[in-house]
């Protein structure tokens, strides 16, 4: 069979600048991206993405047959929602409240076979907001029935042994791990280094480094090859992305491909504990969120030098090279170079040869796929 997870255009606009370089669901959500999660779930089916045109050159649509499922790609799975997915026939189809539909083959059946409440991305901030709940789902989801590597006698556990799992490879010693308030999950050829703290519910996928003395606080989730330092709270590295000095990130979504320089700060509180306004892309301008915790908000291939400085709730746009003393303002357009005292263009050669070097330092060739998004992106973001 064949899922097709689409690109729903509101919810794509709603969570750029990270949607800029990936379809909807290659989203983090709990320890893995959405779609494979999917793919957890139906293990034999061949996972297509209708999405942007100029993003099909990496992430190719597939012809659609009877009996695929067509389902939009913020839409996060549970075992019950792919249980009842995976009963559809060709024709029926699944509602949610807010009027998603999932569809087997092409929509026959006058109304949904059910209506289902669902887990979804519908906002930035929904990615930081559901990360504890997420990985606490997965945790139990993906280690049932199998066995952690046994947690070195260097280090100290605080909570239940059975919320803590192990992958193959992972290379921990002298930590202090605490899952008394959620799960800690170490993912294979992973590096902890000593004196680190982890407190749990945490994710860190495969082949990542946590510094000596690092502090990851709850909500932390680190995609593959990720290196971090400092004090972490309640963030997701998308991955293959640094922070590996000292300095504070809390509720903050980073993308892949950036490096932020030694004692970069960035709060997620504004000092009068005001409402946070977020930079909206579909409105143009900063909206209300309802919240008070809000951090930094980086799409891919982004740089900033060290002692850099984010004001609470800034969005930085692909491509951007932060520096200078100052903060520089909440919102930073695609490809800016600068800081607080004023931006210029980033030129696209220069921006690209240093994509192309740091993939490489980790063993990843820009493909000419990523090189047509990325000057798309220079052209028209």
């Amino acid at each position: 069979m064949k899922i097709i997870l689409h690109d729903a255009k509101h919810i794509r606009e709603a969570l750029l600048p990270l949607t800029f370089t990936r379809p909807v669901a290659l989203m983090p959500a709990g320890i893995g991206t959405i779609a494979e999660r999917w793919q957890f779930f139906f293990p034999e089916a061949e996972i297509a993405f209708m999405t942007e045109d100029y993003l099909q050159c990496k992430f190719p649509a597939s012809e659609p047959t009877a009996d695929t499922l067509h389902i939009p790609g913020h839409i996060i799975p549970t075992p019950e929602l792919a249980e009842v997915a995976a009963g559809l026939k060709p024709g029926e189809w699944i509602a949610t409240p807010e009027g998603e539909q999932i569809v087997c083959g092409s929509r026959l059946q006058h109304s949904p076979k059910t209506t289902l409440t669902v887990t979804a991305y519908r906002s930035l901030p929904d990615i930081f907001r559901q990360s504890k709940e997420r990985i606490a789902a997965d945790f139990n989801l993906l280690t049932a029935g199998r066995r952690s590597r046994p947690l070195p006698s260097s280090c100290t556990l605080i909570g239940p042994a059975d919320r803590l799992f192990i992958e193959e490879g992972a290379d921990v010693e002298g930590a202090f791990i605490n899952t008394r308030m959620g799960p800690v999950y170490i993912g294979r050829n992973s590096e902890i280094q000593e004196c680190v703290v982890l407190r749990g519910p945490i994710a860190i996928g495969p082949s990542c480094r946590v510094r000596a003395g690092a502090r990851l606080l709850p909500g932390v989730n680190l995609g593959e090859s990720t290196r971090v330092g400092g004090e972490i709270s309640n963030t997701i590295f998308l991955g293959f992305s640094n922070k590996q000095h000292d300095g504070f990130l809390g509720d903050a979504v980073i993308g892949q491909w950036c490096n932020l320089g030694a004692g970069c700060v960035a709060s997620n509180l504004k000092n009068d504990y005001s409402e946070i306004r977020l930079w909206s892309y579909p409105q143009q301008r900063f909206a209300k969120t309802g919240l008070q915790f809000c951090g930094l908000i980086m799409a891919d291939h982004c740089k900033a030098g060290i002692n850099t400085m984010f004001n609470t709730a800034t969005v930085i746009g692909p491509g951007c090279n932060i520096h200078g003393a100052g903060f520089p303002r909440p919102y930073v357009p695609a490809f800016s170079d600068g800081g607080a005292q004023g931006f210029t263009r980033v030129i696209f050669r220069k921006f690209l040869a240093t994509a192309t070097e740091m993939m490489r330092h980790r063993s990843v060739e820009i493909s000419d796929a990523d090189r047509s998004i990325l000057q798309y992106l220079y052209d028209n973001a």
